[in-house]
């Protein structure tokens, strides 16, 4: 393989498909406004001649000796001509979460000593200015909108002349594949961000080899949608494999508006994490319990048939008749609901629950279940399109062009070109993490049918009881967030004499269940006290404890009142459960558990 760096991807797509009227899009003032490929190369340049001419260079070439460029924004396209442009000069691109708390953001700042940072809007621009007095480092902050008492990123465009773009052509020439194209900060669930220096080799080869195993084909006909945030490594992958493949991208206006954006948009494809599966799940099925008589009945024949759907099991004439039957009649809206063209959804980031994927696929919709740490570029593994590519309740088969084996008790550990360049500042953590070549991903994994890996837990997160019993909390986890009146789960017991769980419940599906019973329902706090609610929770717990061993069963549970959230700071930016967090926040739950 020829190993590129990202920033040729623009070159890359005019070569092989000409001026593209809309390598990006976003909505402007309620239309979709596309960038070409010619117009987006010209800005790229532009944005890295004028950050060449305030002196921003990759130096030499390390991480350490390059100027580091920060950047805190929604998705636009000009966060990727940003992260392009400062590719361009060598510098470094430090991408931050919007929803990254003000200590982090200082740290992370401080610790790469970031010299400029772009903002997306106003309430940026004020959670950086608050913290500017505290980063000696930072000279300037940019704006993409016109944002008052901030400097708009146009005044860098607007500053390059020919003889700075031309520097910017021979700059170009001279970076390396090997020099650190990004450092990306993970706060995890625990501890101090870690930056994790990602090279172009790194990033590049891994889009290649997930783009050959997929497969992605060239689809300059095509749009994709983006709105998982660019921050994300797996979201930055995503977008070179489609500027590598000719695929338009459409930002998403927001998180709230995503629905509307995909009927707009059509696209044939998206990444997304499972929380935003199970939403449009639950929607779907709140619209399910408004309808009445035979629509009512239709709806539900469809959904238990799609329930019993595997991909890899022929269930026979009868039902795939049935299925068609329902493709036609109850699927057919779904799929219009997600635009119409959706060929594939690519989910990552966290466990999806395989009834979902079993629905899904079913209603012919394609959902992909992928695997990664940041540390490896992300992509460890994916399922793939194709007969026997994929398999539900796996991450499927590791990409080409890695090695991935298990190690004595079950970690999952990955070399290859993906393996990162290692921790910034961290060569402790570093040598703790890379062994010889191999990336220690803290994963515990199986193959299944030696083939398919399987997430079983986090190394971490095994705890042991005060009766000296082993228990793997996720899979516990995952089965009982099945149920449709769980919506979220933490199973506890480290050192503890036995198992327990802080659940939230599904509150839409506590209401309908209300409104069924003809009972008033009055508030979270409230309802979670009734007697008939708990007593509705602890069938369940029963009914889901009878799948596991003695010792792993949950023997008390408390329900919460209130989901677990980004805002309210339980969740990662990834939708991680920041599980200390969550321990320390609901101490009085556990302590009634346990006492």
């Amino acid at each position: 393989m020829q190993v590129l760096r990202l920033f040729d991807a623009i070159d890359f797509q005019l070569n092989k498909f000409g001026n593209k009227p809309d390598v990006f899009a976003a909505k402007i003032n309620g239309n979709w406004v596309g960038n070409s490929a010619l117009e987006t190369q010209s800005t790229v340049n532009k944005l890295s001649a004028g950050l060449i001419k305030l002196g921003i260079s990759g130096n030499d070439y390390t991480a350490e000796g390059a100027d580091k460029i920060a950047i805190i924004s929604n998705n636009r396209p000009e966060w990727v001509f940003t992260d392009l442009a400062v590719q361009q000069t060598g510098a470094i691109l430090i991408p931050l979460y919007p929803t990254t708390n003000p200590l982090e953001i200082e740290f992370i700042l401080n610790d790469c000593q970031a010299k400029y940072i772009f903002v997306s809007n106003d309430e940026m621009f004020q959670k950086i200015k608050a913290l500017q007095g505290n980063i000696p480092s930072l000279k300037n902050i940019y704006s993409f909108d016109n944002v008052d008492g901030c400097t708009h990123w146009s005044e860098l465009t607007n500053n390059a002349d020919e003889s700075s773009l031309q520097k910017v052509i021979e700059i170009k020439k001279a970076v390396p594949t090997s020099h650190t194209a990004t450092i990306i900060y993970t706060s995890g669930t625990t501890g101090t961000p870690k930056g994790v220096m990602l090279s172009h080799s790194n990033i590049y080869t891994c889009i290649m080899y997930s783009k050959e195993s997929f497969p992605f084909e060239d689809r300059p006909d095509v749009r994709a949608l983006s709105f998982l945030p660019l921050n994300h490594i797996f979201e930055k992958v995503i977008t070179y494999i489609y500027l590598y493949s000719g695929i338009s991208i459409y930002y998403a206006e927001s998180l709230d508006t995503i629905g509307e954006n995909i009927r707009e948009v059509k696209p044939f494809g998206f990444s997304c994490v499972p929380r935003l599966l199970e939403k449009v799940y639950e929607k779907i099925m709140a619209k399910g319990k408004e309808l009445t008589g035979i629509k009512r009945t239709l709806f539900y024949w469809a959904v238990g048939l799609a329930e019993k759907y595997d991909n890899n099991i022929d269930n026979g004439f009868w039902y795939n008749l049935q299925l068609k039957i329902a493709n036609k009649l109850i699927f057919k809206k779904w799929r219009e609901a997600l635009g119409g063209s959706v060929e594939f959804i690519v989910t990552g980031g966290a466990s999806c629950p395989v009834h979902l994927l079993r629905i899904f696929n079913a209603a012919g919709v394609a959902v992909y279940e992928g695997y990664g740490p940041t540390e490896s570029s992300p992509v460890i593994s994916v399922n793939r399109k194709g007969k026997g590519g994929n398999m539900f309740g796996t991450v499927g088969q590791p990409i080409n062009g890695i090695e991935v084996k298990l190690a004595e008790d079950g970690e999952i550990l990955v070399k290859g070109t993906t393996v990162m360049d290692g921790y910034y500042k961290r060569p402790d953590l570093t040598a703790e993490t890379i062994i010889d070549g191999w990336l220690h991903t803290g994963d515990i994994g199986v193959f299944v049918d030696n083939k398919y890996l399987k997430i079983t837990d986090r190394k971490k997160e095994l705890f042991k009881t005060s009766g000296g019993k082993y228990v793997a909390p996720q899979p516990i986890e995952n089965k009982f967030k099945e149920n449709a009146f769980i919506e979220q789960i933490l199973v506890l017991g480290a050192d503890k004499k036995f198992v327990s769980a802080l659940i939230v419940p599904s509150f839409n599906a506590l209401k309908d269940w209300f409104k069924e019973n003809g009972w008033q329902y009055t508030s979270n706090e409230q309802v979670i006290k009734l007697p008939q609610v708990t007593e509705m929770f602890q069938k369940i717990v029963d009914e889901y404890n009878h799948l596991f061993n003695h010792v792993e069963q949950i023997k008390k549970f408390e329900l919460l009142p209130v989901e677990w959230s980004i805002e309210t700071g339980e969740m990662t930016p990834k939708m991680s459960l920041k599980k200390k967090v969550v321990m320390e926040k609901f101490k009085d739950a556990i302590d009634r558990i346990y006492n």
